[in-house]
């Protein structure tokens, strides 16, 4: 096989088995322990395959390691966004409003987002502000900074991931 195939092929079957690995990894932090033992059988499969075909050689050229490595980083990048479109994450977001304003909890829940609502103390501890809990599946993130961002530009967002949700109501 000549040294461009070679290299090419190397390139691709590493991208596949990297991203692979990258969604693995993904589902094994997302306690899904069986779908992620099997996807890593996949994945060991591919790069012993690969692997085996780049050390079996007898060409020595630095082309098949940069294809390799090439490989890797692709398949590293096209894994996390694959993972992102593909495993749904569940979002906490905690908003503290500039302000006490009804009117944007009211406008935020009729774009169809529930909200908890509390209120808070500002840093001087005089000035009482709403602090909104907002649960949200992942792709519904941009929407609703945005919305937020509109509604209040000086508002204080933050962002976890949440591991489990019992119970609530989610925007569709």
């Amino acid at each position: 096989m000549n040294l461009f195939l070679l290299c090419l092929k190397i390139f691709s079957v590493r991208i596949i088995d990297v991203s692979i690995g990258t969604v693995r990894s993904i589902f094994t932090i997302k306690g899904k322990n069986f779908t992620a033992s099997l996807i890593g059988f996949f994945e060991v499969l591919v790069w012993f395959l690969v692997a085996k075909e780049a050390l079996d050689t007898d060409n020595n050229s630095i082309l098949i390691a940069i294809s390799y490595s090439l490989g890797f980083a692709t398949g590293t990048y096209l894994g996390g966004y694959l993972s992102s479109k593909v495993i749904k994450i569940k979002l906490g977001v905690q908003v503290i409003l500039s302000s006490k304003n009804k009117n944007i909890v009211k406008l935020i829940r009729d774009y169809g987002y529930a909200v908890s609502v509390i209120d808070v103390k500002g840093r001087n501890f005089i000035d009482s502000r709403y602090m909104l809990f907002i649960e949200i599946e992942s792709d519904k993130y941009n929407e609703l900074t945005n919305l937020i961002k509109s509604l209040d530009d000086k508002a204080f967002i933050v962002v976890n991931e949440t591991k489990y949700v019992h119970n609530g109501y989610f925007a569709k």
